[in-house]
């Protein structure tokens, strides 16, 4: 509250108070009396004046105004992306319901045998293997001024189309061919709209310094893990319908599909259009561009090391993921529900590591980390080979039990030992290749988890492992634990250091005193400017009468 004050002599008044207007912002903004401004003089005080926005000058409220509007815009965005990257990764770890459904479709109703399945599980995957196809795309190519949400779009309808047949034609149901192309249709469908979305997060997490987004995602996957493989094991031991799930499935992804629809790029404050020179340029001649950006990314020491560990320690390890699931649900007879809940516990365990890692994980350095999930992801293995040789019941844990608190851990630590990686990726990646370096590192864990599970098939072939004879099923895993611990030898790639966080507040200062900072410097702007202003008028008033 600043009062205004008059004098009977304007001119004497003006040059004698110039000075005492200097000192003005050094008195804390309390009320100056009447004696300390006047000294002497006659002086007539009048009532207090509050500066309100017509107080100030018009530029400084325009500027005011704008700061506001784009810190409302901002605070809109980040809730919209929060929401939109929480859903869609929700949704990711959601496939688990109806991917549950198939394995038990295949394996109940189709009688395909243990390594038909394994092949079928791993072919499945292979539209995942060209995700940097369409991360170029992503990256080179707009659709309506923006390229993240129209190809999240796409594929979520992709998956709609290749979920909704499944459940309500039966003749797709009932034949294997059929089936196998609605999965690579699905899967297809989610490597697009996945591309997109880790290009959109990275994106994101770069422009307003926070990597952490990367942790989000894994943990909304992870929530979306457990609740499907809760539902979904629950709902086959009761009900043992697989077409239900498959078209619930397709309502999810049908919602996700009006949710990114109704969502405008701009709103999240990503880039619209292109530069002019790649809007002067052609599709083609963009898509080159994009191509040679990422190889001169990839060939990056600090990105190709690293990448090229995580691809060999998931390419080493042969899968017997399918032997696995047929031993358990053929030859122990566990039911759905158990299958299930032993996913959710995996998810859980997933989700909390997620957490810590947020928290507490990038305070240890990286190779660190990654040697001892690495470590503990191969004798996570031997849990396996104690459910097979039976040496749960000598300690009396039931199969159902075991399974339950075992069974998905070691798949749980390799999900976990990703999350590390991508960060550094992500947060490595050059302006504009976002989606581009990341669909190429996705693409490349999805070709090694291929050919780990075709691997696999091998070895299960070699040793003789059938649907009536899981004899060498032991001998299997003990190879898995000891090809889990050879990529220890080449640990030197992964770096020390951990990827860059988030810049953080100073911790001395609190939120209310940093607040308050804040709002200090808007006032002494504002008054600063509005004394500016009176004594250039007064200053004005000088010139005319000398």
């Amino acid at each position: 509250m600043i009062f205004s004050l008059i004098s009977s002599n304007p001119i004497n008044f003006s040059i004698q108070n110039i000075k005492k207007e200097q000192s003005f912002a050094n008195k804390d903004f309390n009320l100056i009396s009447h004696n300390e401004l006047n000294s002497g003089r006659e002086m007539e005080l009048l009532k207090p004046v509050m500066i309100t926005h017509e107080s100030i000058s018009p530029d400084i409220a325009k500027k005011k105004m704008i700061l506001e509007e784009n810190e409302g815009l901002a605070i809109k965005g980040s809730k919209q992306m929060f929401m939109l990257c929480g859903f869609g990764y929700w949704v990711d770890g959601f496939r688990c319901f109806p991917l549950l459904a198939l394995n038990f479709h295949m394996a109940n109703y189709l009688n395909i045998h243990p390594s038909t399945l394994q092949i079928v599980q791993n072919c499945g995957n292979l539209p995942f293997v060209a995700k940097p196809l369409f991360g170029v795309l992503s990256d080179a190519f707009y659709i309506g001024g923006a390229h993240r949400l129209p190809y999240i779009s796409i594929g979520v309808l992709i998956q709609v189309l290749s979920w909704g047949p499944l459940a309500l034609m039966s003749v797709a149901s009932k034949s294997l061919p059929a089936v196998m192309a609605c999965v690579l249709l699905s899967n297809l469908g989610a490597s697009i709209a996945e591309v997109a979305k880790d290009a959109l997060v990275a994106e994101y997490g770069k422009a307003h310094k926070m990597p952490a987004i990367q942790s989000y995602a894994f943990m909304a996957s992870a929530a979306g893990g457990i609740l499907g493989n809760l539902i979904g094991g629950f709902y086959l031991l009761r009900t043992h319908q697989t077409r239900s799930m498959f078209l619930a499935f397709a309502s999810i992804l049908a919602l996700q599909f009006t949710l990114t629809t109704s969502m405008r790029e701009e709103s999240l404050g990503l880039p619209q259009l292109r530069d002019q020179a790649s809007m002067k340029r052609s599709v083609f001649q963009n898509i080159k561009k994009q191509y040679d950006d990422l190889m001169v990314a990839v060939k990056e020491e600090n990105i190709w090391k690293p990448l090229m560990w995580i691809v060999g320690s998931i390419l080493a390890v042969p899968a017997l993921s399918g032997s696995i699931f047929c031993y358990q649900t053929q030859y122990l007879n566990l039911d759905s529900s158990t299958i299930g809940m032993s996913k959710v516990t995996g998810q859980v365990v997933l989700f909390s590591l997620t957490a810590l890692y947020g928290w507490f994980g990038k305070k240890v350095s990286m190779r660190q980390l990654v040697s001892f999930v690495q470590v503990t992801y191969a004798f996570s293995l031997l849990l396996d080979l104690i459910l097979v040789l039976q040496l749960n019941l000598k300690l009396g844990i039931s199969n159902d039990i075991f399974a339950l608190c075992f069974s998905g851990l070691a798949e749980t630590i390799a999900q976990f030992k990703i999350l590390p990686f991508q960060v550094l990726l992500a947060n490595l990646a050059p302006l504009g290749c976002e989606g581009s370096l990341m669909s190429f590192s996705t693409a490349a864990l999805c070709l090694s988890s291929v050919t780990s599970g075709f691997l696999g098939v091998g070895l299960s072939s070699f040793l003789g492992i059938t649907s009536g004879n899981y004899s060498s099923l032991p001998l299997g895993i003990l190879v898995q634990l000891v090809a889990a611990l050879v990529p220890l030898i080449f640990i030197n790639n992964v770096p020390n250091a951990q990827p860059l966080s988030e810049k953080k507040s100073i911790r001395s200062k609190s939120k209310r005193t940093l607040k308050n900072r804040k709002v200090g410097t808007v006032a002494l702007d504002i008054m600063y400017s509005h004394r500016r202003e009176r004594e250039l008028d007064l200053n004005g008033r000088l010139s005319k009468h000398d």
